[in-house]
Order: C-alpha cells, then structure tokens, then sequence
C-alpha cells in the first residue's frame, strides 16, 4: 500500500541520521547552547542575510505558531488568517485556548491579500468593544498547495507596516513553496518582508523540528523566555541543532523540496493529459486532482490518501501529498492505475 496521505510518513534523510549516530558519544552544552546549534543558526543566518534575527529550534508547527502569535500578542489582540488556515482548522484551537481570536477570511487559493485584510480592519473598528487585529498569520506554502509571489508577500507586508500589523509567516512547508518552479521569493526576501517566519523540517527531510525565526528585534525580546516557561526549550537541544546543521549543508533542504516537487509534478501533468481536472493550480507538493467515486474506490486498493472535497454526486478531489522519499516506483504506480 503506498500513502500520499503526508510528508512526514518516514524517518529523517540518512545525513541526519549518521550525524546523530556519529555524534552520540560527545558531549555538548545543553539548551541549544551545543556546536550544531550554533553552526546552524549561522547557516540560517547567511541563507536570510540578516546577522542578527533570532533563531529558535523547536519541536512542530503547532507548537511554533502557538509560541510566536501568544508571545507577540497582548489579552485583547487578534490574528487574521485564511478560512484554510492551519491555526483555525488543524490544531485543536491551540490560538483561541491561549486567549485569542482568530478572525478568518474566505480565500479560494488559501492567500490573503491587503483588501481582505485592511476589511477585517475597518470590521473591527469599534474600540475598545472588539477585538484588536495585530497580527496576520500566512501559510507559505498554503495549506492547499499555493504559494505567494515576491509581489504578493511585499504588498502584504507594506498593508501590515501601514497599519502597524505583524506579519507572520507559518512555514511547515516552506522548502516546497522556495523550491515550486513558478516561485521567486528566496529566504532573503522572507525575512526582509517579515516579522517573523519558521522554517520546517518535518515534512522536508527532519526528523522532527522547525526553526523560529524572528525579524523584528522588538518582538525577540525575552523570547528564550516564553519558549522556557512553555516548556519548548529542549534540554538536549543538539537533537534539533544538528537536523539544521545538516539540511542547510549542500543545499540539502532545497533539494529534497525540489524532489517531492518534481514528483507531485509529474502526476499533476498525468492528471491533465488523462482528461481530469484539478481543484487547485498548485506547483508544490501537494496536488487535489477530481476524480469519478469509481476510480477513487480502485485507487483506495492500492493507495492511501485523503478526500478532500466532494464535487458532486460522483465526483470528489483528493489531496495526495508527495515527500523527499516518494519514489519514481511509486510515481509510476499511481499514474498507471488512472484510466
């Protein structure tokens, strides 16, 4: 049974895995205080061009947007994000059970863009009756598999300064958006658009881990103190250092992106060549083709995967998500079974 149902099925890449092994016998300062976080840190520094951004590993993506929006924002403070978005539909409420609202706004492609945001704006004018937006909370890539251009991301940052909002920016599956061909935006160009933004390895070669990166000097203030008393300040904080340290070495986490990319690729193309439509013009990893309920039924003998929206009476889009392990076997597979 081969799974498209996510890309964190596997284990680290082996680079990661021979580093842990070989390294299991030294001893290291804890806290993130060891070598490989440090080297790491700096690798991450030289990829954004900014020397002085802070930069925190901790476990999940959960637990980072969970630790950024609560550490930026005061009681009365809210976020905007998309309707998709991951702090409103996938985790639990982690936000609104910290004390925040979370305002959505209806996005087809998954993005926010300054008019949606500047109406939530004057939606929420009546102070001190309701809530105060202060932050705006972006996927990149979205949780349906688009990205956001260099002019998309710098408009948006431009409504945000104007306003005096925070940009934040959830990127569990960044690799694959700085990886899609139709892409332009670099790490660089991330870090000068924004206020703070996290770099996933989970699902892009890591065995666990994400990498906070905060932009704006005054919102990194006592942040080592936030990721303490919520319990993210790992002991043995090497385990997350050395995953960076080897994923930012030979363009390591570029390439596996690319590869998950290039994979999801060549079945979107089958998808269309074969007559069927796609749900969404996505260039990453994750693609949602619609295909006839009986030729999801055959397809469920063989592969797993998740549906995702149901068309009609006999139509229904899948979500099928490749990884840095998905194999050209396993490509071919699925593009033989669709008929």
């Amino acid at each position: 049974m081969y799974s498209f149902k996510n890309d964190y099925a596997e284990g680290a890449h082996p680079n990661i895995l021979q580093r842990l092994i070989a390294s299991n016998p030294e001893q290291h300062p804890g806290y993130g205080e060891d070598e490989y976080s440090v080297k790491a840190r700096q690798l991450i520094r030289q990829q954004i061009a900014k020397e002085n951004s802070g930069v925190y590993f901790v476990t999940g993506g959960t637990q980072a947007n969970r630790l950024v929006i609560t550490a930026f924002l005061r009681p009365h403070e809210a976020v905007i994000s998309a309707r998709t978005g991951h702090i409103f539909v996938h985790e639990a409420g982690a936000i609104e059970a910290s004390g925040h609202k979370v305002i959505t706004v209806d996005s087809p492609d998954g993005k926010l863009t300054p008019a949606a945001i500047e109406e939530v704006l004057q939606q929420h004018a009546l102070a001190p009756h309701m809530v105060k937006p202060k932050l705006v909370y972006i996927s990149n890539s979205t949780e349906i598999g688009t990205i956001y251009t260099k002019q998309e991301l710098t408009a948006l940052s431009v409504c945000c300064r104007q306003h005096q909002l925070y940009l934040f920016m959830d990127g569990a599956r960044l690799g694959s958006a700085l990886a899609a061909a139709a892409g332009d935006l670099t790490l660089a160009d991330i870090a000068s658009l924004t206020d703070a933004f996290y770099i996933g390895a989970t699902k892009n070669g890591g065995l666990l881990g994400e990498a906070i990166v905060i932009n704006n000097p005054q919102l990194d203030v006592d942040f080592p103190y936030i990721l303490k008393q919520n319990g993210a300040l790992l002991a043995k904080g090497r385990l997350l250092g050395i995953q960076f340290f080897e994923l930012f070495q030979n363009d390591l986490y570029f390439n596996l992106a690319r590869h998950a990319n290039a994979a999801a690729t060549r079945i979107s193309d089958h998808v269309r060549s074969k007559g069927y439509d796609l749900l969404i013009d996505s260039p990453t990893n994750q693609i949602f083709p619609i295909f006839p309920d009986t030729l999801i039924e055959e397809l469920g003998r063989q592969f797993q995967f998740y549906p995702w929206k149901k068309i009609d009476d006999q139509h229904t889009a899948l979500r099928l998500i490749t990884s840095w392990t998905t194999e050209d076997s396993m490509v071919d597979a699925f593009i033989a079974a669709i008929h």
